[in-house]
């Protein structure tokens, strides 16, 4: 609150030209990117928001980034208190132990100095800050203490989550290695055991490019030469399998996919925004944290949904003959709000059994 009061009080906010100045840019820039990356990687790795340890976490970054950012704006803005222009002590006696400023056109009260960049006599000087653009004085001494206490300690807890975070990935990362897998493969392997699973099958997926020995593995990807082996066409599969046990799977995926997605009929237009101001507080800030695409609806269209979130869908808009052969799939996120669920035609599709469990 006294940031803000001392901001308003400026004349014409002539202060807030201190932001035009590379110490400012260069501190509040470092400020800004440290303090997000720390967020996402908090929100997409390291501690599940929904975890007590995972919200402590979160609400002590935030808290970092506020207390810093406000002693930051104290120190800059408040300013370090300045002599005032003409001033001279009480006693005319007690002149003759005072310097005189020539430019200030008075005495320097005890402990100030004046200050060149700020062409002003300083309360208390201790010195010019570029960081700030301001002198650190009387008035923001302590404000500028606190900003140097906070910033590493927020530093120190922000380079832990980097840490945490890129062991978590190098972990995730070996660990698919060493069973010869690629991300998107273990992916496939959990979605093959929930489809037999789901239909109650009597058959049991053998994931064929896992060797049985993690060394034997390891070598898939790493060599003394630094090239890997094969050709990348064709691998060595396990006991059993055939070069083509992995894509039959993804086959019978597809086709699972496409007979248990669920048919919507758009109500209402979406734009494609990213993060859509217009479709409610909780669709805007539960937007889907990936690069995969949003797609434009209009109303009356219809799209085959194949996954969504509580707020979100992602599906293919089923396009109609006006649409020429051989034109890509137009597929992407979209809000639930501005569709609706749409009753099957049974000569063109087949009738949907539920929507895909989400991850």
């Amino acid at each position: 609150m006294g940031t803000f009061c001392s901001v308003i009080r400026f004349e014409n906010l002539q202060e807030l030209k201190r932001l035009c100045h590379w110490g400012p840019i260069i501190a509040l820039g470092v400020i800004a990117i440290c303090s997000t990356m720390a967020m996402i990687d908090s929100i997409l790795w390291y501690w599940p928001l929904h975890t007590t340890g995972g919200s402590v976490n979160f609400i002590m970054l935030i808290n970092w980034t506020v207390m810093i950012i406000y002693n930051y704006f104290n120190a800059m803005f408040a300013g370090p208190g300045f002599v005032p222009r003409g001033w001279k002590p009480e006693n005319p006696q007690d002149s003759m132990y005072l310097q005189y400023c020539k430019v200030c056109q008075a005495y320097k009260a005890p402990r100030s100095h004046h200050c060149r960049k700020c062409n002003r006599c300083i309360m208390k000087m201790d010195h010019h800050c570029p960081w700030i653009n301001n002198c650190c004085g009387h008035q923001n001494h302590a404000s500028f203490t606190l900003f140097l206490l906070l910033a590493p300690l927020g530093c120190i807890h922000a380079a832990f989550i980097f840490v945490m975070t890129m062991y978590t990935q190098l972990y995730n990362r070996i660990k698919i290695i060493l069973r010869n897998k690629t991300s998107i493969e273990s992916w496939i392997e959990e979605k093959a055991k929930d489809r037999i699973q789901y239909y109650q099958l009597d058959e049991v997926f053998v994931f064929p490019y896992d060797m049985g020995s993690k060394w034997t593995n390891f070598k898939q990807v790493f060599t003394w030469s630094g090239v890997p082996e094969g050709d990348g066409l064709e691998w060595p599969v396990r006991e059993g399998c055939d070069q083509y046990s992995l894509t039959r799977e993804q086959l019978k995926q597809k086709a699972d996919k496409r007979v248990r997605s669920v048919r919507y009929k758009v109500i209402e237009d979406y734009n494609g925004a990213c993060c859509p101001l217009n479709r409610g507080i909780k669709t805007f800030f539960t937007s889907p944290c990936t690069e995969e695409p949003r797609i434009q609806l209009q109303k009356g269209e219809l799209i085959l949904a194949t996954r969504g979130l509580r707020y979100w869908l992602y599906g293919d808009k089923i396009l109609d003959d006006s649409f020429i052969e051989g034109t890509s799939r137009i597929r992407g996120w979209f809000p639930r709000n501005c569709v609706e669920k749409s009753p099957c035609d049974g000569e063109s599709d087949p009738a949907p059994e539920g929507e895909k469990k989400n991850r």
